[in-house]
């Protein structure tokens, strides 16, 4: 027998920490720059959305009360992760049609923004909040919560690095995230859920569904449960009813640069609460 058979994968989605086929049964096919085929994919349903976001809910209360310390242990552990199986990412972005520098630099740059922003989990509660000056007995704290559960459409380019730039700050602070991949950064992005599921992200805290971005978005936007979307990656082309469906319920529209770095960034996905004491005698 001469030979070895090719053995094409197919990547599921990533929902609660598991990896479930899509409800839909539907799959596309990830090809290289030069038309190779390297994967299947699963195209992921409305009903796969609302499963992603009630293991996000059901996740989110127990990743919020962890010490903001433990959070940045995770975050860290992702990175190491990362890194480990950086010749694999180097090589998925090359049959992307980077070049073999391109992708080095890449991979490099996502594994330190997932370090930085892991370096931020303990300090961005004394940046961002602040005791403000009242005129009475009482001390008044503003300090900045979780915003709860936010979908992201992650952006297309630079695959890996937009998504740990978007990825990283949102969770960090205690949210839990329901990732929209479009088919060209599919296969980075369940390539980024391997590594996840080996990093100690408890179960639900990241969902990954791959697939028609554009379709599942204005269900998301929507969504009564779902506290926020990023709109970093989103088309232009959105439904103004879609947006309408997201004024009405009271949803934060998050806008960002795929690449950006601060703390700013964790902000957006943040609540400010302000809380008076009377001073005691």
């Amino acid at each position: 027998m001469g030979g070895h058979l090719p053995v094409n994968k197919t990547f599921k989605l990533f929902i609660g920490g598991a990896f479930p086929r899509s409800e839909s049964g539907h799959t596309f096919q990830l090809r290289s720059d030069d038309g190779r085929l390297l994967a299947n994919a699963a195209r992921a349903s409305r009903k796969d959305l609302r499963e992603a976001v009630r293991a996000a809910r059901s996740a989110q209360a127990g990743w919020a009360g962890r010490t903001a310390y433990n959070r940045g242990q995770v975050l860290y552990r992702v990175a190491e992760m990362l890194d480990a199986r950086r010749d694999e990412f180097v090589a998925v972005l090359r049959d992307g049609g980077r070049s073999d520098e391109s992708a080095r630099n890449e991979v490099e740059q996502a594994v330190d923004r997932w370090v930085w922003y892991a370096g931020w989990a303990d300090k961005v509660h004394q940046v961002l909040g602040t005791v403000n000056p009242v005129a009475g007995p009482f001390f008044n704290f503003t300090y900045p919560e979780p915003t709860g559960v936010v979908v992201q459409a992650v952006p297309d380019d630079p695959p890996l690095l937009g998504l740990a730039s978007r990825l990283a700050p949102a969770i960090v602070t205690g949210n839990t995230s329901v990732v929209l991949a479009g088919e060209a950064a599919a296969l980075v992005a369940m390539s980024l859920a391997e590594v996840l599921t080996t990093s100690d992200v408890p179960g639900g805290v990241v969902n990954i569904l791959t697939g028609d971005r554009a379709g599942l978005l204005p269900w998301a936007l929507g969504h009564l449960d779902v506290n926020a979307v990023d709109l970093s990656g989103a088309p232009a082309d959105l439904p103004d009813e879609a947006l309408a469906d997201a004024a009405e319920n009271v949803k934060r529209l998050v806008h960002g640069d795929a690449t950006a770095a601060s703390p700013s960034v964790i902000a957006q996905f943040l609540e400010m609460k302000t809380v008076w004491h009377p001073i005691g005698r």
